[in-house]
């Protein structure tokens, strides 16, 4: 049997720093794979109907193909995960410019956001012995634009329930934003299997930000009610959305009163019913971004050999209100020394009842 936390080397950095690779094997069959370079989630191993494990996220088989680029497979995105607006924030009367990496905007973090940094990894004990791993970083002032010094954890943990938990915790010396996520790539199919038109999915949420052709964030909301991307009900994606001339997703305000606890919300359910396997989200954050994967275009080669294609995947990311550092009555995302931001993502594998 194999260990339930085991480590190697992935590779090197041109610098010559070494990038590790960590596996989480947990009690229920859910195989998680995590390297350093990004905290990118590489490979996660979910069972079908028939006891059959297939790697459900998109991703690469070296740390070159990830060093070449990549639309953020399965990393951690931050500072601030989204748009920020025009990318400049005015805060206690100064303006911070960052990065325009997404004209006019700034996306994800900048050009050298959370996503390539190398984060240092260390197992944790759980309670149930559960394996968990914490990666923890230190972005310092002034990087990317960002003010202030802070010191940033996010702790992956599988359960007996075959739940794949992803917990934040984020502290500064100065105030700052902040808005963390993991950009995981779906595909329920498996990672090779082509496109996502046939998967089910339904989004706990009655209203959306509306965005436009650059996807910058309009700082309002509107109810889905009547909308092409209603989800309140399961719907095929190859039916619903894709179809779309613009399909690249939407900001979804979670409802809170779909709760499955105190803190954490029912957020999302993507079904397949060809393998049997169903995902849901759940989560502590107040949005959830979708994302079709629209702009893949065959050019990235993944794990099973192939190039992912327009709509091999989607993203079910859980967040805070990207732009918020600017437009806080949506959600202000301003992190100030004495605090802790905390927030917990679970992704929830199932089988259609």
């Amino acid at each position: 049997m194999a260990p339930a936390l085991a480590s190697r080397t992935f590779g090197f950095l041109p610098s010559g720093e070494s990038v590790e690779s960590w596996t989480l094997s947990g009690p229920g069959g859910l195989v998680l794979e995590i390297i350093t370079y990004g905290g990118i989630v590489r490979r996660l191993l979910a069972p079908n109907l028939n006891g059959k494990l297939d790697d459900v996220v998109l991703g690469f088989n070296d740390l070159e193909s990830y060093l070449a680029g990549h639309p953020y497979f399965g990393a951690i995105t931050g500072r601030v995960a989204g748009r920020i607006t025009g990318a400049c924030f005015k805060l206690d009367g100064k303006t911070f410019a960052l990065a325009r990496n997404d004209p006019p905007n700034h996306l994800h973090g900048g050009i050298k956001g959370f996503d390539k940094r190398i984060w240092t990894a260390t197992p944790v004990d759980r309670a149930g012995g559960e394996p968990s791993l914490r990666l923890s970083y230190r972005s310092p002032n002034g990087e990317d634009g960002y003010p202030g010094n802070m010191d940033v954890s996010v702790t992956y943990s599988i359960t007996r329930d075959n739940t794949f938990l992803i917990e934040t915790e984020a502290a500064t010396d100065r105030p700052t934003p902040v808005n963390l996520t993991n950009h995981l790539y779906f595909n329920l199919a498996g990672e090779g299997a082509g496109s996502i038109a046939d998967h089910e999915l339904q989004i706990f949420s009655d209203e959306l930000v509306p965005s436009d052709e650059r996807h910058t964030l309009l700082g309002r909301l509107e109810s889905v009610a009547g909308k092409a991307n209603d989800l309140r009900e399961p719907r095929r994606l190859g039916e619903a959305i894709l179809p779309l001339e613009k399909n690249h997703g939407e900001l979804y305000l979670i409802r809170r009163d779909a709760g499955v606890g105190q803190e954490l919300a029912l957020a999302a359910r993507l079904a397949h019913r060809a393998s049997g396997r169903v995902l849901d989200v759940s989560t502590t954050a107040s949005y959830l971004q979708l994302y079709t994967s629209s702009y893949l275009d065959g050019s990235l080669v993944g794990k099973s050999g192939a190039g992912y294609l327009r709509h091999a995947a989607v993203c079910l990311e859980c967040h805070g209100y990207p732009d918020g550092v600017n437009v806080p009555a949506l959600g202000d995302i301003v992190l100030r020394p004495g605090r802790v931001e905390r927030h917990t993502t679970a992704y929830s594998f199932h089988f259609a009842g």
